[in-house]
């Protein structure tokens, strides 16, 4: 188990197809329906907003460790966030806020005042941190997620007005 560290200690970093085998280990362990290794190389082809968080290197072991990593789509006058993930041994820390500090820095830097998100109405923790940042929640998308085993499951459809 790695410490848990504050968002100080991490950097945001462009996500390259290098990194994609080891986002994948992260995101089989926070997702029971993970995003598949194509998921993440058609969205780097596409050209959309792809981070990872990392912890800062140090000068002796130049090695980090990936805490977590978020992808967004760009639209019309807003921006689209598809995916982020927060490695589960360093929840509660910090990081979801730095990566949407970022995301928020990216969408004023391109004009676009709307940030949009779908989160899994059963994603009690994640609602409650989309809350917390300033998001609302505006309604519901049915049947929007795949599940293992029975019906799909709903989405919560949420948006935060970025400000200049």
């Amino acid at each position: 188990m790695s410490a848990q560290l504050a968002p100080n200690s991490a950097r945001l970093w462009p996500m390259r197809a290098a990194d994609v085998a080891e986002i994948l280990v992260l995101e089989r362990q926070v997702y029971a329906m993970p995003w598949s290794e194509g998921n993440f190389i058609d969205s780097l082809a596409a050209g959309y907003e792809a981070f990872v968080l990392r912890s800062a290197p140090v000068l002796r072991d130049p090695r980090t460790q990936l805490f977590g990593y978020f992808l967004a789509m760009k639209g019309v006058d807003e921006m689209h966030l598809l995916n982020l993930s927060v490695a589960p041994e360093q929840q509660g820390r910090g990081f979801a806020r730095l990566m949407l500090d970022a995301l928020c820095k990216i969408c004023r830097e391109q004009a676009c005042p709307q940030l949009w998100l779908e989160v899994r109405v059963g994603n009690q923790r994640a609602r409650e941190v989309y809350r917390r940042y300033g998001f609302t929640e505006l309604g519901l998308r049915r049947a929007y997620y795949p599940v293992a085993a029975g019906p799909r499951e709903d989405a919560v459809l949420m948006n935060l007005a970025v400000t200049p």
